[in-house]
């Protein structure tokens, strides 16, 4: 059985603090971050409305100099959208000199920015965030040119794909779960375990490496993912080594390297694997996707599959550790089961874990906010939007609304069941998977992904909390990240 090294673990617990904001480490913030949601910054419009419009101006402010409102934002996330909401409307101007924005909050917003019913609102709102390390992933696309792509893509998600990538992440998760993770140990952080999980599933499920083979190569690959998905967060945003910019643009080139490589391998090749799949596949008309749209695609997948499931894989574990009623609950079903070969028809049959699943990523959703640009001058909820303008949406603030949901802190996941189903009352009132046209792709995989994982967890495992009232704190910067990797005791069960 594996144990964990002192000497690693404490070397682990600095690089945490040292890599964390210091927006979160630093003595003291939580009374700075206090005083900056209760400080009365002077308000000016984004752009004034039209003559005649009876269209009203945005308003808002830059906050503090060069970091603006990242205070706030890293330490509070939806809690600070939330306060924005409620103190001043649905439409706010964040100023800020990184990327100046406009932050669409409550579910109205969501609403019309999802649905797009009039093609005002176009993907490159993402571009100054994530584009240079994610370009032409399918979330950047827009309108036509979107759903073209989308159409041949949607070929590998189909329900008889998905049955072959649940036996083959069934094959990782029963592996690693039962023989590299750490059991009767508090400082076990599921987290980072987690991650390198989704990450050794994305290799075999998406790229067709066998578990245990190639290690070098895809420790190296999954090492390039992960700088790459930060990288978007950086303050400063050149190409300046050693700086968090560059460091994710050479992760950017290094991916595009190995994914050509892989490409004009896969060609003409038979095989299950995602990225053997998109060499083949085709739409009605027989459009198939250059090698240059598959290395996009694949990398642009690689990341939005493992970072969303290693959040919501975490959240669970960590929720169910602190109900045991709920841990027990899921397990029932899961002996149910027994410890057979998994499929579609069997891990529909864990409605509980469905439950769970929808409650964590309602109180930790994986991705926060939805980035549009405007492209032409328009209108929402009655505010002027100039052509231009970066348009966000933020659903995990809408996850916590209490008018849509009573005790919105509350873990609560019978709030999902029939009758009460809380997340009816309005039609985007829970979007953890987006919505409209560009709802995710691959949200039925990633559900089947989590819940095999917890499976095979809550078969092996009882999860039990570090310590009594243990409560995780994260970090907002990019998707939540628990500051402390998250410890979980892990006690066999056999």
């Amino acid at each position: 059985m594996p144990t964990i090294s002192t000497k690693d673990y404490v070397l682990d617990q600095a690089r945490r603090r040292i890599t964390t904001s210091p927006f979160l480490t630093l003595p003291g913030m939580g009374w700075v971050e206090k005083k900056l949601l209760d400080y009365p910054w002077p308000q000016h419009p984004w752009a004034e409305p039209p003559a005649g419009s009876n269209l009203k101006p945005v308003m808002g402010d830059g906050g503090l100099p060069i970091i603006s409102h990242m205070i706030e934002m890293f330490r509070g996330g939806p809690d600070f959208w939330l306060h924005l909401y409620r103190t001043r409307g649905p439409m706010v101007l964040m100023d800020s000199p990184i990327i100046p924005s406009v932050a669409a909050l409550g579910p109205d917003a969501a609403q019309a920015i999802y649905s797009n019913r009039n093609k005002d609102f176009s993907q490159q709102g993402w571009v100054p965030a994530i584009g240079p390390f994610f370009k032409r992933g399918l979330m950047l696309l827009d309108f036509d040119e979107h759903m073209f792509h989308r159409r041949i893509m949607q070929e590998a998600f189909v329900r008889s794909r998905l049955a072959g990538y649940v036996e083959h992440i069934d094959t990782v998760v029963s592996k690693v779960v039962a023989e590299d993770w750490v059991a009767d140990d508090p400082r076990f952080l599921l987290y980072p375990a987690m991650k390198e999980l989704t990450l050794d599933i994305a290799s075999m499920v998406f790229m067709g490496h066998e578990p245990g083979t190639d290690k070098e190569l895809v420790t190296k690959v999954n090492r390039a993912f992960t700088i790459t998905t930060r990288a978007g967060n950086a303050i400063i945003r050149t190409s300046v080594p050693p700086f968090t910019w560059w460091r994710g643009l050479k992760a950017r080139e290094y991916l595009e390297q190995y994914f050509e490589q892989r490409v004009r391998e896969r060609r003409g090749k038979e095989g299950s694997d995602l990225l053997t799949v998109l060499c083949q596949t085709e739409d009605e008309d027989g459009n198939k996707f250059s090698d240059e749209d598959i290395v996009n695609h694949m990398i642009f997948l690689m990341m939005a599959a493992h970072d969303t499931s290693t959040s919501t894989a975490t959240t669970m574990s960590h929720y169910l550790a602190a109900n045991p009623e709920w841990q027990q609950r899921c397990r029932d079903e899961s002996d149910r089961l027994g410890d057979g070969p998994l499929d579609i028809e069997a891990l529909e049959k864990l409605e509980s874990l469905d439950l769970v699943m929808n409650e964590s990523i309602r109180l930790v959703s994986p991705v926060q906010w939805a980035m549009r640009q405007t492209v032409r001058d328009t209108e929402l909820l009655g505010y002027y939007l100039p052509k231009g303008t970066n348009v966000i949406a933020y659903p995990g603030m809408n996850h916590r609304l209490e008018e849509i949901y009573p005790e919105p802190y509350k873990f609560d996941p019978d709030r999902f069941a029939e009758p009460r189903s809380e997340h009816k009352k309005h039609r985007y009132a829970f979007t953890p998977f987006g919505g409209g046209a560009h709802k995710c792709i691959g949200m039925v995989f990633g559900q089947l992904e989590i819940k095999t994982i917890m499976h095979r967890l809550l078969r092996r495992y009882r999860l039990e909390l570090p310590r009594p009232g243990y409560q995780a704190r994260y970090d907002y910067g990019g998707m939540p990240v628990p500051i402390d990797g998250m410890p979980i005791v892990l006690r066999p069960l056999h």
